[in-house]
């Protein structure tokens, strides 16, 4: 039986390092919030002063989901335009934008892609205000910005990244924060929630019992939650194998609803607030289709579902809770790969840094 936290047992099993780094999560967050969050405040105080009009969002695969936390939290919380960057336009087409008073945001766990410090040095040279935010502060990625946040997640070994994820919505959050005047408060029950869901392992390894043998799966969320479930199926697919499609709940319903049956598994990120609200329709319809219906969410929710996964939302700001939900679904794509016979920490065909141009 896999574990995170047993000592003298976690070095025999496949799996050990994710789950090491999995478990290092409250700490980080901790540490973000003791150390980092003053360094982030400046920051942001600094890029606010300067007015962006606009905000470019840059990143690749995890980095990428984290952005498009990003992105929710600018658009939602500031009311300020955000998109997602097309690399390939700068790097593989040479298109030279006016990017004058725009913010351009990189989000990279390595800060080592060669795509991403192209386009972030074509950025600036346009004139953007830019920023990197990784969890290497010597990278060339970091080199090349104006402006730096480091995540201090500490060295990720895994292929899976877990903690940088966490780390990187965590210093987004304060960031934005920053940039509206906030203190961030509401982050700071964030590592005590997250070592309570870490505890629950066992809840998750039932849970994935369900997934074995699964061919596909669907998982499904709006708003904040949405890039949890991109997430969660990145994590699912590049661990498990398992062909696991992402769509915002209003996509779902615009065709793709089609696929699901009886059998299908569907996993539900609902999280507690507008975006959950806006999530009912797609799980009345789920419902309806007799769809194997997995919610993680508040109690309420996961009692209407074939199964799931409780989250504490009680006193828990909407914003914030997608640095929590991601958690059990880690765990998750964790469990299902040691129950399928294979090791998370060594993904076929994948390498730590991913070097696109």
């Amino acid at each position: 039986m896999s574990t995170v936290t047993t000592p003298g047992t976690q070095h025999e099993l496949p799996g050990r390092i994710m789950a090491r780094e999995m478990a290092e999560q409250p700490a980080v967050l901790r540490r973000i919030l003791d150390e980092g969050a003053p360094a982030i405040r400046e920051i942001a105080q600094e890029i606010a002063a300067r007015a962006p009009r606009f905000v470019l969002l840059t990143a690749r695969g995890t980095s990428d989901n984290a952005a498009l936390y990003a992105k929710y939290l600018l658009e939602v919380r500031l009311g300020l335009p955000c998109g997602l960057t097309s690399m390939s336009t700068t790097t593989a087409y040479g298109a030279r934008p006016d990017l004058t008073d725009v913010l351009v945001v990189t989000v990279s766990q390595s800060g080592g892609s060669p795509d991403l410090v192209a386009s972030t040095r074509a950025a600036r040279e346009a004139g953007a205000i830019t920023l990197a935010v990784t969890n290497n502060p010597d990278s060339p990625l970091a080199g090349v910005s104006e402006y730096h946040i480091d995540i201090m997640a500490g060295p990720e070994k895994a292929l899976p990244a877990t903690k940088t994820y966490t780390a990187s919505l965590l210093a987004l959050y304060l960031f934005v924060e920053g940039l509206r005047g906030g203190d961030g408060a509401p982050a700071r029950v964030l590592p005590d929630l997250a070592a309570g869901l870490l505890a629950r392992q066992d809840e998750v390894r039932a849970l994935a019992a369900r997934y074995r043998f699964a061919e596909r799966m669907v998982i499904t969320s709006r708003g904040y939650g949405y890039p949890t479930a991109k997430e969660a199926a990145l994590k699912l697919m590049e661990t498990s194998y398992i062909p696991a499609l992402a769509y915002s709940g209003a996509d779902l319903l615009h065709g793709p609803l089609a696929m699901v049956d009886n059998v299908s598994p569907v996993i539900a990120v609902v999280t507690d607030g507008k975006g959950g609200e806006a999530l009912q329709p797609v799980l009345d319809r789920l419902r309806g289709r007799g769809a194997d219906l997995v919610v993680v969410g508040p109690r309420g929710q996961v009692e209407q579902a074939s199964a799931g996964f409780v989250l504490p939302t009680d006193e828990v700001a909407e914003e914030v809770q997608p640095i929590l939900e991601i958690i059990p679904l880690q765990l998750l794509a964790y469990e299902v790969t040691i129950a399928r016979g294979q090791d998370p920490d060594a993904p076929r065909a994948l390498a730590k840094v991913t070097e696109t141009h």
